[in-house]
């Protein structure tokens, strides 16, 4: 990792970056491509990125970890986007549904973790924490004892 003297600011190629964010090169210059990713250019043309570069780059990843699509992200990025308060509101949105899918889903393993019955298909109370998705009614799941 190179910096330059002037505090502690950051002067990586594309290759280090790639290598920091283990990662390959052609997304970082995909990222460019769509507008996410500005990184200087040296004398012969090469990218070269600065610390503000790399943590743009950690947004982005983190972001991307979290669902959001490169649309959503360069609206995340942009402070002047129109609508960037109703696509966050909507990613924050989409995200607590995901979260509430994987509450349902770690309480149905770990029923079936606990359940005595050896196929979990024929568990009466097991069958009860998917009804809501035959039904369209939340049923909360029953406890480990009850199958």
């Amino acid at each position: 990792m190179k910096s330059s003297a002037a505090a502690g600011e950051l002067d990586l190629s594309i290759g280090e970056v790639a290598e920091r964010f283990a990662m390959e090169t052609h997304v970082l210059r995909h990222w460019e491509d769509v507008g996410l990713l500005r990184p200087a250019r040296d004398g012969a043309g090469r990218r070269r990125y600065g610390t503000a570069d790399v943590y743009r780059i950690a947004v982005v990843i983190r972001s991307k970890a979290a669902g959001m699509s490169l649309e959503q992200v360069a609206v995340l990025l942009d402070s002047e986007a129109p609508d960037r308060h109703r696509v966050l509101e909507a990613h924050l949105a989409d995200l607590d549904r995901q979260m509430s899918e994987m509450a349902i889903s770690r309480a149905m393993t770990e029923h079936a973790l606990r359940c005595r019955a050896h196929d979990i298909a024929t568990c009466p109370r097991f069958k009860e924490a998917v009804s809501d998705l035959i039904d369209g009614s939340r049923v909360g799941l029953p406890g480990p004892d009850d199958g």
